[in-house]
């Protein structure tokens, strides 16, 4: 590459689109241009756009429509075109392009996802990946002595897929389980060599150590092992059978003036705030709060629908979604996601954010939304009266959590009276 007006060779590792060696040439250049009166020199465009190749140039059009429609910035969608170009330059028009190519071949600077997004959209994608839950039942059960590697492996993966009689489990239990049963199979490997060969003595052994809700999650991730095997062939007798885990008695008081103390000081920028408002206001959960869209909010007239449920909108949460909408604006103000939390990745798509986005900002902070939510409806029962209808229609409780939350609010008034009952929060459950 020369410059336009000397033509001395730019400098190793200039832009693209430089045209001059420097602003002094750029200046003389203009000088004369304007004085004979030469219009301008065209703006420089990605070679990808005037390629001879079809598809590459549908493929880069698409690319900036999509840029400029979900607010990419110039220098991804540049980015996009040299990933298009990488895989798309000598391909004949038509071919599908595999996924596990695109991440293969691609600049380093290149979003492998940005570029089959685009992809995807000429229908010229095809999806050969392995999804990341299946890659982590091969890696984690690899891990595993032998002689249960392959048994704990097929397990995962009817949890995962399901089969016909049984629905597939989310990955959340697939992580309880692998991690409860783990440490058990790896302690048994030392004296067996296969499920079979467990015992009822070896399974009570293992379980004694263990209390409360890691002893009742131990033993559903150990009954499912082995009604699996059971169901397979792959053990004589299931050593779970007569297994039972007994209801754990939960109580539950109001939050203490220390853990308010410590919420307030944890939560300090616009998004944390509006989280924690939602969640002590209006009792709202973690997946409602991730889920809340642009649609949901009547600021006009402070009113907020949350689970598909409205309510009027309370002060604090007015004044937190004020500063937060005013920050989104600022921060992303041509994204074309609806959903009121979002953040750098969302922003140039229309998904909510992803629930690791609520446990970095709060959770591995010490900040337990459950803990403030769970608060909010028992302060609500316990100045309500205790009354199950009330906390039903008020934050959308069904029947069975409203007494809950009623029956641990009465025990709390009796026990302020005087009147002595059972373990407060002997009959609670979970909402």
């Amino acid at each position: 590459m020369n410059c336009v007006h000397c033509g001395k060779t730019l400098p190793n590792g200039s832009r693209r689109d430089r045209a001059y060696c420097d602003n002094n040439c750029r200046a003389l250049s203009s000088y004369y241009r304007r004085k004979a009166g030469i219009p301008p020199l065209p703006r420089w465009q990605h070679p990808a756009l005037i390629s001879d190749n079809p598809a590459l140039r549908s493929a880069a059009a698409l690319a900036k429509k999509l840029g400029e429609a979900n607010g990419w910035s110039p220098s991804l969608v540049l980015c996009a075109m040299d990933g298009l170009t990488a895989v798309l330059e000598h391909r004949p028009p038509g071919t599908l392009v595999k996924l596990t190519e695109v991440r293969r071949r691609i600049p380093r600077h290149a979003s492998s996802f940005r570029v089959a997004e685009v992809l995807a959209g000429l229908e010229l994608l095809e999806d050969d990946s392995a999804s990341a839950i299946r890659s982590w039942i091969d890696d984690r059960t690899a891990e595993l002595p032998a002689g249960f590697a392959g048994n704990v492996r097929a397990w995962l993966l009817v949890l995962l897929d399901g089969d016909s009689r049984a629905k597939p489990r989310s990955r959340t239990c697939l992580y309880v389980y692998f991690g409860c049963v783990r440490p058990l199979l790896e302690n048994w490997a030392m004296t067996r060599d296969h499920l079979r060969e467990i015992t009822v003595s070896d399974v009570t052994t293992a379980l004694s150590p263990l209390r409360g809700w890691q002893r009742r999650n131990a033993i559903a991730a150990l009954r499912s092992l082995f009604r699996f095997a059971k169901k397979h062939g792959l053990i004589f007798a299931n050593p779970t059978t007569r297994l039972s885990s007994e209801d754990i008695p939960r109580s539950l008081l109001p939050m203490t003036d220390a853990e308010v103390l410590a919420v307030q000081r944890i939560a300090v920028t616009p998004a944390q705030r509006l989280i924690v408002a939602l969640a002590a206001v209006h009792a709202a959960r973690a997946t409602a709060i991730r889920s809340l869209t642009l649609d949901d909010l009547d600021l006009p007239n402070r009113r907020i629908t949350i689970a598909e449920h409205g309510q009027r909108l309370g002060e604090l949460p007015y004044q937190t979604l004020l500063a937060w909408l005013d920050q989104r604006r600022a921060t992303w103000p041509k994204t074309p996601n609806r959903h009121v939390l979002i953040n750098a990745k969302t922003a140039l798509g229309t998904g909510p954010v992803s629930p690791e986005y609520l446990k970095r900002h709060l959770l591995h902070q010490g900040v337990y939304l459950e803990r403030i939510r769970s608060d909010r409806v028992l302060h609500e029962a316990l100045t309500a009266g205790a009354d199950p209808l009330h906390l039903t229609l008020v934050f959308n409780l069904s029947h069975t959590t409203a007494s809950n939350y009623a029956t641990i609010a009465q025990n709390l008034l009796d026990d302020q009276t005087g009147v002595r009952r059972d373990a407060v929060g002997g009959e609670s459950g979970r909402s």
